[in-house]
């Protein structure tokens, strides 16, 4: 029984410790390829976990930097890339050496699917489903009533979508994905809600093929339809469903969760600024007026609106870290050497805060986009959508949306908090792929 038992624990000693060298070679091979940024020291398998506050890790990211320097090394569990800070080095990297940056680095949970005197109220449904229907009449050519169960479904899992990837397990799933995803349930629900908004359009686009007539196309999924019957004889072609269905999702969700949440921090911070809010109330009744409503030529007229508005975007910094890039050759930058597909993190809050370009970066001033004249002032270092070649492509029809929304809603009414101004926490609920913005409840007054 005792020889037994003996020969068991060897053979679990044996396997553990075959383990442990095989992590100790792979760990030392991913380390010598290349010449990588200096950072912090990791552990094997754990990386720089150790290091990192999972609930806030922009500001733990930014924090190295501090002793690392505005390029260095770091490793999420035992995946390595190389984290990018300030204006200049993103500016060097997403820029300068565009072509060499611009692919897609890793992001596990969609890689895998891709293989957003009044009553109280919580604007966040309202602001939700305004954005959503903007995307909906380009994409689905109509918008749909606030009741309509589909519409509600796919605002209701893009909402959940963006939460759950902004929560301390998803960034964990991403840094050990190699093993969670065979682990039971690792993965599964924000996959799951994935797969529901992915059936959700399918849905949409089998009506449009029923329905479709090729010389009058009614939105954006029958153009692409009308494309993929030309390119049907293509074996190569990129029009297919399954693209078609992704690329509907990725305006979806992206299009709606970002300017929504932006708005949401908006009416947040004038009613903790009610001195800024008046401004802007003076200057659209100076510029619009009561007798129109705001148009989008009215902005080039109205520099205080537009320089809250760029403030506003600069100071919650919804995207903190930006979407992860990809080196697509070896590339020398700053001294090192980042072989072909090391992942790259591009703090785009650093950039946003970089006291090289905002004289006050932690405090909410508007003045930080207005000259001496009162003029707006340009900063090379706003870049809340990201610059070069990955830049947002709908960064044009979201600034048009922020602006037109803003100005609407301060023309017709003023925002009231029943807490005092200096009560009025605008802290994120949840700091992760989005800088969440916290539920609270607000008064619209007529004007």
């Amino acid at each position: 029984m005792f020889s037994l038992f003996t020969m068991e624990l060897e053979w679990v000693l044996s396997i553990s410790l075959g383990i442990f060298l095989v992590l100790i070679s792979a760990w030392k091979w991913r380390h010598k390829e290349g010449r990588f940024p200096p950072g912090p020291m990791p552990l094997p398998f754990f990386g720089n976990l150790l290091q990192l506050n999972p609930k806030d890790l922009p500001k733990s990211f930014l924090a190295l930097s501090h002793k690392y320097g505005t390029v260095y090394t770091l490793y999420l569990g035992p995946r390595r890339v190389v984290v990018l800070c300030g204006h200049e080095a993103l500016k060097e990297a997403l820029v300068d050496h565009a072509e060499q940056f611009c692919g897609r680095g890793e992001m596990p949970y969609v890689e895998q699917t891709f293989k957003g005197s009044g009553l109280p109220f919580d604007p966040t449904f309202l602001l939700s489903c305004t954005t959503a229907n903007i995307i909906c009449s380009i994409v689905f050519g109509k918008r749909f009533e606030y009741e309509d169960k589909i519409f509600l479904s796919m605002l209701d899992l893009t909402n959940k979508i963006f939460f759950e990837l902004s929560t301390p397990w998803a960034k964990l799933y991403d840094m050990y994905f190699g093993i969670m995803q065979y682990l039971p349930g690792g993965d599964s629900h924000i996959y799951n809600l994935l797969q529901e908004l992915k059936a959700l359009i399918g849905e949409r686009i089998k009506l449009n093929q029923e329905t479709l007539d090729p010389k009058n196309p009614r939105d954006f999924i029958d153009c692409f339809l009308i494309e993929m019957n030309k390119e049907k004889r293509n074996p190569s072609t990129e029009f297919t469903v399954t693209n078609l269905v992704l690329t509907v999702l990725n305006l979806f969700t992206a299009g709606t969760e970002t300017v929504s949440s932006t708005l949401k921090y908006a009416l947040l911070l004038l009613m903790k600024y009610p001195k800024v809010e008046e401004k802007v109330h003076q200057e659209i009744d100076s510029v619009v007026g009561r007798n129109r409503t705001p148009a989008v030529k009215d902005r080039m007229n109205m520099p205080y609106t537009n320089a809250v508005i760029h403030e506003i975007q600069r100071l919650v910094d919804i995207l903190p870290a930006g979407l992860p890039h990809k080196v697509m050759e070896d590339t020398e930058f700053r001294g090192y050497l980042l072989p072909k597909d090391t992942n790259i993190i591009t703090l785009l809050g650093s950039a946003l805060h970089d006291p090289k370009y905002f004289c006050d970066p932690e405090t909410f001033n508007p003045e930080h986009f207005l000259d001496q004249e009162g003029g707006f002032k340009k900063n090379d270092a706003f870049v809340p959508f990201s610059s070069g070649k990955r830049a947002c492509v709908g960064e044009s029809m979201a600034r048009m949306e922020l602006f037109l929304y803003f100005t609407n809603i301060l023309q017709s009414f003023s925002l009231k908090s029943s807490l005092a101004p200096t009560d009025i926490d605008i802290s994120p609920q949840l700091n992760g792929f989005l800088n969440i913005p916290p539920v609270y409840q607000l008064c619209l007054i007529p004007r």
